[in-house]
């Protein structure tokens, strides 16, 4: 019986029940709830979305800047020099006498000027 009696001492010692079922602002426990999801999306910018976006504009502006006589890569991993460059396309010199065309967008980097053929 001495047990019972803890219980109900006990349940008598915590806090009120609120009435209506409210339980505070209803706009701080919204935003406590989507605090994660907002941490979580910001995270995803800066470590994933911020540097694509940088690599992509990169590799875009030296798609516009090539020219010939450039030493490039392409994305099959063929090694060439450009000889001509066209708004879509890229001749590469690849071998004495062989020439082939490739699209632009096929062209993966530049190679320093210093590289072996």
């Amino acid at each position: 019986m001495k047990f019972l009696t803890l219980i109900s001492d006990a349940y008598a010692m915590g806090p009120a029940p609120q009435g209506g079922g409210a339980q505070g602002d209803p706009i701080m426990s919204l935003v406590a709830s989507l605090l994660p999801l907002i941490l979580i999306i910001v995270v995803f910018y800066f470590l994933l979305i911020r540097p694509q976006q940088k690599r992509a504009k990169e590799h875009r502006q030296m798609l516009e800047n090539l020219k010939r006589g450039d030493k490039v890569i392409t994305v099959g991993g063929i090694y060439g020099v450009v000889e001509a460059v066209n708004p879509n396309t890229v001749v590469l010199k690849i071998a004495e006498n062989v020439k082939v065309k490739f699209s632009k967008q096929s062209v993966a980097a530049l190679r320093p000027p210093t590289d072996e053929d």
